[in-house]
């Protein structure tokens, strides 16, 4: 039986589209899916990664870290590069925790971003890079 909630999206606040695409761009390694100066989409494997520009819709919002999307990546060392050429912050040094490597980073717009690399998948790809 399928589920009754599913999610599928979701998305965060921007003050600049242009520049929240350019950084997503080049973090994820692909082109934006759709693109407005309102509300732009990054598909990540079938889900949907929204930026919104709340503000051009007058629509105010409260910040806050009380929702952290959770990226999962295969290679830790290749996102960490491309966070440093980035200039991205890292708000939470890399730990583990559990089966998985864990840091947060501040994006482009001053949203967190966790992103997670399985112990397993990282252990056996470090000496790959």
């Amino acid at each position: 039986m399928k589920p009754f909630f599913e999610l599928k999206s979701l998305y965060i606040c921007v003050k600049d589209m242009e520049r929240a695409i350019r950084f997503y761009e080049y973090l994820l390694g692909q082109r934006v899916t759709e693109k407005s100066d309102i509300y732009s989409v990054f598909n990540i494997g079938g889900f949907r990664y929204g930026l919104f520009a709340h503000e051009k819709m007058n629509e105010p919002k409260s910040w806050g870290n009380n929702c952290l999307p959770s990226l999962t990546v295969s290679s830790l060392d290749t996102a960490l590069e491309r966070l440093q050429a980035l200039h991205a912050p890292i708000v939470f040094p890399l730990t583990a925790i559990g089966t998985n490597l864990v840091l947060e980073f501040a994006d482009s717009e001053g949203n967190i971003i966790e992103l997670t690399c399985p112990l397993a998948k990282h252990n056996s790809t470090a000496g790959d890079t």
